[in-house]
């Protein structure tokens, strides 16, 4: 049937897509690995109340955007549209919160029903580290120091801009909320229906709306920073200090937030001008209250995500794809010392691949075709003298080389 195609939001990796994503990827865990995070995965779909419960239920995820299903047994399950409330679900499900800190880092494909554009999918992939444990100042500007070296090490840091702001302390943070209270309420008549929900259940979600009615309204809202106490103060200037220590450049966006309760602290966000509208790669902050509302106690965390989409379509150049060697066996006599020869290739680490049909012209053809480094040629003769040619592509020079030694001479 020709006229599948894969669904709306959702693609393909394949050749040099998947290349990049796998690139992303294997950058950050390495890069996260030095830092002392270990891998977790997580289930792909989960109760439906790990994430209503942690996202909020007025958030545009809970209410628009979640793949969200019963299955046979009546249970309603989401697919993860984040990587961050499974992993604090899974520090509570296997009883790891007395095994503090621990550094998490996770990749793999979220789920939201959005609408497609350009670096945004309905299933799309995400890297992410959390910090869970420490709710020192330091922690805060590890996590973020560790996304700027995967940035870095992707070559992409140059197009980024890192934004920090503060969400302050709870104290804080109520006081702020009253003053947004006020002045939301002064300007409710221009005020979206989304955000006329928010603004009792939860006012600071509105900063994030995306209306523009909302977007013109917000913008004369004020900033959290007249309502800081002297300790939230202290805490942010401690992230700034550590940041310039870790040699990570940064500048101070007051419009940075994050609605949801459990949110404290740090905010921040690399963005970049090279993707359009949809300029944000890596985002994170402090979430001190989330394992509490998975049924854990009190525990400070802070972590970030981001999209490998996104990060991939900012890679100047493809990853190189190894260059494989072809073995070229010449008559039915050459098929089983081939093997050989191919399999010793493979164990030394060479990519690897035997032409199966055709005439030599024609198999020649064709690891050029394929980019091939090398070609290994097995006729009677070789045989006869325990040698095969190893034939180097790019230059044409041809050499006999005893079987034993081929993988070693092409390693």
């Amino acid at each position: 049937m020709t006229d599948l195609q894969p669904v709306r939001g959702t693609r393909d990796l394949i050749g040099e897509d998947q290349r990049r994503s796998r690139h992303v990827a294997d950058t950050a865990r390495r890069i996260a690995e030095t830092y002392g995070f270990d891998e977790w995965a997580t289930p792909i779909f989960e109760d439906t109340r790990v994430f209503a419960r942690t996202m909020g239920e007025t958030s545009d995820v809970v209410m628009k955007e979640m793949y969200t299903f019963p299955d046979r047994g009546g249970e309603s399950l989401t697919l993860r549209p984040e990587g961050t409330a499974g992993v604090c679900r899974a520090l509570v499900s296997n009883g790891l919160t007395q095994s503090l800190p621990q550094k998490v880092f996770y990749a793999g494909p979220m789920f939201r029903y959005e609408r497609p554009q350009k670096g945004r999918y309905r299933q799309f992939h995400q890297i992410g580290i959390e910090l869970i444990g420490p709710g020192e100042p330091l922690a805060d500007a590890e996590v973020i120091a560790c996304g700027w070296d995967i940035l870095t090490e992707l070559g992409v840091a140059g197009d980024t801009i890192l934004e920090i702001n503060t969400l302050g302390d709870p104290e804080s943070r109520a006081a702020y909320r009253d003053a947004l209270v006020a002045y939301f309420t002064e300007h409710q008549a221009g005020l979206s229906q989304d955000s006329l929900t928010r603004l009792d259940r939860n006012p600071m979600r509105i900063l994030d709306s995306k209306d523009e009615a909302d977007r013109r309204i917000v913008a004369g809202a004020p900033t959290i920073g007249a309502y800081l106490t002297e300790a939230a103060t202290a805490f942010y200037a401690k992230v700034q200090d550590h940041l310039t220590r870790f040699g990570v450049p940064f500048r101070e966006n007051p419009r940075i937030v994050r609605g949801l309760d459990y949110y404290g602290h740090t905010a921040f966000e690399f963005i970049t001008s090279k993707l359009g509208a949809q300029g944000t790669v890596m985002a994170g902050g402090r979430y001190d209250g989330l394992v509490a509302d998975l049924g854990g106690p009190q525990i400070p965390a802070v972590g970030w995500a981001a999209g490998i989409e996104r990060l991939a379509m900012l890679m100047d150049t493809p990853p190189p794809t190894p260059a494989p060697v072809v073995v070229v066996p010449i008559g039915d006599a050459a098929e089983a010392p081939a093997l050989d020869v191919l399999q010793a290739l493979r164990r030394a680490g060479i990519r690897s691949e035997m032409a199966y049909r055709g005439n030599l012209r024609r198999r020649m053809e064709r690891a050029n075709r394929i980019g091939a480094r090398a070609a290994v040629i097995l006729g009677e003769d070789d045989i006869a003298r325990s040698v095969a040619q190893v034939k180097d592509l790019a230059t044409g020079t041809q050499l006999a080389v005893p079987l034993a030694e081929v993988a070693a001479h092409l390693a």
